[in-house]
């Protein structure tokens, strides 16, 4: 997506297909907060003229599907961020790789195949519509974090909410999270919640 009214588009057109704001978020690589924004101003929003006349947030969209599109490319990007834990930490003591949701499981397969771990898959809690106190749900398909020296593998760190979510996930199971790796890092910072976080992009806005 090239422009603000593509966007607009495509996050009335997620929303009409009944997809929670969190997911709608996850597809395009924004905030919640920016898509909320985004589905006020589409066919799908349901607000006043004053909501929809609001200030714009401050956030970047990340398009990555370039890679995403090609198994090959994939793969690439995929050992590459791999390498990145080989030098970051002990990656003969992890156990499983952690990917979150629809993005980062892709991304944590080829990982796991790099570093010869287990795979997990994390659906996080922004994926159900609006469930007072749900939490998300580890994939009973995939490997379990109990006891587990984990790594955790993203697309995209926008406020850290979904990553902080994760690790207290796989502490509140045993598991210990001792690294995070993403492809971009809205955030910037070092560590979150304690786990050092590793980006291949990292994304500064520069203003006043």
């Amino acid at each position: 997506m090239k422009s603000i009214d593509e966007l607009i588009e495509g996050a009335g057109d997620l929303a009409g297909r009944g997809l929670s704001r969190g997911e709608v978020a996850d597809e395009l690589n924004v905030s919640r907060e920016t898509a909320e924004w985004l589905i006020a101003r589409s066919d799908a929003g349901e607000t006043t003229a004053a909501q929809r006349s609001g200030p714009s947030p401050t956030d970047v969209h990340v398009d990555w599907s370039t890679l995403g599109s090609d198994s090959e490319r994939l793969h690439y990007i995929g050992a590459a961020m791999a390498d990145v834990i080989r030098d970051s930490v002990d990656a003969e003591s992890v156990d499983i790789t952690v990917g979150i949701g629809k993005s980062g499981g892709p991304l944590a397969t080829t990982i796991s195949e790099t570093l010869e771990t287990d795979l997990g898959v994390y659906m996080p809690s922004k994926y159900y519509h609006d469930e007072e106190g749900r939490t998300g749900t580890f994939s009973r398909n995939f490997g379990g974090v109990d006891d587990a020296t984990c790594v955790i593998v993203d697309d995209n760190i926008d406020t850290g909410q979904t990553m902080t979510e994760t690790v207290d996930e796989i502490r509140a199971r045993g598991g210990d999270p001792v690294a995070a790796i993403v492809l971009t890092d809205k955030r910037g910072d070092d560590a979150i919640s304690g786990v050092p976080v590793y980006s291949m992009i990292d994304i500064l806005n520069v203003s006043e």
